[in-house]
Parts: C-alpha cells; sequence; structure tokens
C-alpha cells in the first residue's frame, strides 16, 4: 500500500517494518540510488526504455517448486510494488532511479521493456495501480505537502516509520491529468481496486488512528472499516469482492498502546509484528488468520479466492535474520500454510496476475549490490 509497506523497508531487525506500508526493502539502513546512465534516465523520461524483453534466470532455490521460468524485470536500486494492469500486460510499480533519492511511479510491459514514469517527479510515491480498464492509474504521493522527499526518521527512535503525508491522486496512464481525490494532509495511502474497478481500499491517518476505508474511485464516499486501536493496513479485495484481507497489529495492553500512541503523534510507527486478517467488504466478520509471530504482510487473494499469499520473516523474527523474509501460502481459514520462496534473501510483494498463471514479487536475490532490490515475474505451477 501502501500494498505500503512508497516507505522504505530496513532489512535489519526491523526490516519487516518497511513492509507494514506500501513500500519496500532497504538494506542496513543505508540509501541505494540507481546509478543510471544519462542515456538511460532520459529514455525513460521520454518512454523510450529497452525493447529487449528481461532474460529467464534460474529459480533462486530448489525448494521454489511452485516458481518456473522467472525474469528478473529491473535491474539496479529499489524496485518493488508491482501491480498487474487489469488485461494482465502490464505493471506499475514505485522505484527510486534517475538520482532520486525517493520513489517514483513506473509503468511497463510484464517482459520488463517499455518502462516509463507516469509521476510528476516530485515528492515521494507509492502504491500505484492501474483502473477504468487499464485506462488510469491512481497512487499515493506528498508532492502537494513538499516537492522535496520527506525527511528521514531520527534514527535515535531505532527502527521506526514515518508517515508521511501522502494524499491520493488519480491519472491517465501515462501519468497525464493528474487529479487529487483525497485532502486531508496526512498519511492515506496503501490503495488497491475492488474486482468491479468502482471501489478504492486505502489506509488513512485522517481519523488519528491508521485505519481502512473505501471510498469511489473519484474520491466520494468515503467509509471507515476498521475502528481497533493500532495498524490496519495493505487491504486486498478477493476476486469477488466479497472479502478484504489486510495486516494489523493491535497493541494488546496499555503500555504497549501508550508506546504507539507517542509514536504515531510523531507521525511513526514501529511496525514489527503484524499478523494477516480477513473481513467482510462492508467491514464486518474481522477475524486474525494467522498468529505466527514476526511481521506478516503484503497479503492477497489467490486467483481463486481460497488462499492468501503473503510475506513473513516468522521464523527468524529477530536480529540480522530478520531481513529474511520469504513468501507463504495459507488457506483462508488459517490451515494449510506453506512456504512458496526459499531465497536467503528478501521476498516480498505479491501478486498474481489477473489469469492466475503468473506472480510477481520484489525480491533482493541476484543483487549486484547489498539492499538492491528488484521486480521478478515468474510462471506459477
Amino acid at each position: 500500500m501502501s500494498r505500503s509497506l512508497t516507505h522504505k523497508l530496513l532489512l535489519t531487525a526491523a526490516t519487516l517494518v518497511a513492509a507494514v506500508a506500501c513500500g519496500h526493502p532497504k538494506a542496513g539502513g543505508t540509501d541505494i540510488i540507481v546509478r543510471d546512465t544519462i542515456a538511460e534516465s532520459r529514455a525513460v523520461q521520454d518512454g523510450r526504455a529497452s525493447t529487449t524483453p528481461a532474460p529467464f534466470i534460474p529459480a533462486a532455490s530448489s525448494g521454489e517448486s511452485r516458481l518456473s521460468a522467472v525474469r528478473q524485470l529491473t535491474t539496479g536500486g529499489e524496485n518493488a510494488e508491482a501491480y498487474f494492469s487489469a488485461d494482465g500486460m502490464r505493471l506499475i510499480f514505485q522505484s527510486a532511479r534517475d538520482g532520486r533519492r525517493c520513489d517514483q511511479q513506473y509503468v511497463m510491459n510484464v517482459d520488463g521493456t517499455g518502462l516509463r514514469r507516469v509521476s510528476n517527479g516530485h515528492g515521494k510515491t507509492t502504491c500505484g495501480y492501474f483502473f477504468a480498464n487499464d485506462r488510469k492509474i491512481f497512487f499515493a504521493s506528498t508532492h502537494a505537502a513538499d516537492t522535496a522527499c520527506p525527511p528521514r526518521p531520527d534514527p535515535s527512535q531505532g527502527y521506526v516509520w514515518g508517515l508521511d503525508p501522502f494524499d491520493m491522486y488519480t491519472a491517465n496512464a501515462d501519468g497525464s491529468a493528474l487529479r487529487r481525490i483525497t485532502s486531508y494532509g496526512t498519511y492515506t495511502a496503501e490503495g488497491t481496486l475492488s474486482p468491479d474497478g468502482k471501489t478504492i481500499v486505502f489506509t488513512s491517518l485522517k481519523d488519528g488512528d491508521l485505519d481502512i476505508y473505501t471510498m469511489n474511485v473519484d474520491g466520494s464516499g468515503v467509509r471507515r472499516l476498521t475502528t481497533t486501536p493500532g495498524y490496519d493496513g495493505g487491504a486486498f479485495f478477493s476476486p469477488d469482492g466479497a472479502k478484504i484481507v489486510f495486516r494489523a497489529h493491535h497493541p494488546v495492553d496499555s503500555t504497549e498502546l501508550q508506546q504507539y500512541r507517542n509514536l504515531l503523534a510523531q507521525r511513526l510507527i514501529r511496525p514489527n509484528r503484524m499478523e494477516i486478517w480477513t473481513m467482510n467488504a462492508d467491514g464486518s466478520d474481522q477475524r486474525q488468520i494467522t498468529s505466527l509471530g514476526g511481521a506478516n504482510f503484503a497479503p492477497s487473494f489467490t486467483p481463486d479466492g481460497r488462499r492468501i499469499i503473503f510475506s513473513s520473516n516468522y521464523r527468524n523474527p529477530r536480529g540480522r535474520e530478520a531481513q529474511n523474509f520469504d513468501l507463504f501460502l495459507i488457506n483462508t481459514d488459517g490451515s494449510g500454510l506453506e512456504q512458496v520462496t526459499t531465497a536467503p534473501e528478501f521476498d516480498g510483494f505479491p501478486m498474481f496476475s489477473p489469469d492466475g498463471t503468473k506472480l510477481v514479487w520484489a525480491s533482493n536475490r541476484n543483487a549486484q549490490t547489498p539492499g538492491e532490490t528488484n521486480i521478478f515475474l515468474a510462471e506459477w505451477k
């Protein structure tokens, strides 16, 4: 979202953390900026990106039996939060490149060709999505608050994530006709679309807590779905539109709740514990699906609606090993946990293609420099 895990993940003990909203990982707390050539930067801005499809690469581990014909679609820097168009032919994703230290929105074909920036290059963006039969996109941006990148959180606070002043925008698929659809002036992001194309589900701090809301694609008809104190976010609709899956952490006692609220008052959150939840599309019947511990995030449904795919570091939630997130499947009743990726690096932000034959995700595998995060696409078995 912020889905927003663009919010950078620290792939350290708190790596998870970034996972919290639509955002993507960073390694060792350092900024990795894509070192594009001038020619490559101009090609992206002009829409004259590579016409050569991304090559196939070997799967990183023999344990990844569900993945075949793996392609690395981006090379270098920080790239994450890739989501399919409705026709399955394109991806929208966020990336820090062209000398920028925070994310902008880009579109490319599913073979890695046709890369083009579609946000205006100002502020920080996150959580892009296609809608209106792929003629339009929506995403969140901070550029109304400041055209510069937002400041990073004070490191003395430990592993925290800044709740930047995002609002949500729509535009044509090429980035033209930009229109603001929320004006809350506080964290409002993590948007995804209902299957019928009429409703955006998103997370906002507009009422004083991080809660999930729905609205029409023009910004009207806002409705709050969650009210329990704590973080609720990263929501995705089920294929039939009847359910929503999301990630959440609700403080369990008054001490923890006060710590959470103290950070929230500083527009910070420490999202190192999250579990997967579901609810009906109207907010009723909220149920916790996982109780794994650690950080479980970026959930979405399989195309048949029977299972949920998500990322987790529950096996090693502390220390340096906390950066090793893997993808997992689980039944919607919480049974049948199955590990999908086994590479010893970060794997997150999974999404199935509309026809269910492909999986896209972000990973640190095959990195040329520490902390490099790229977009990968695989055939699903």
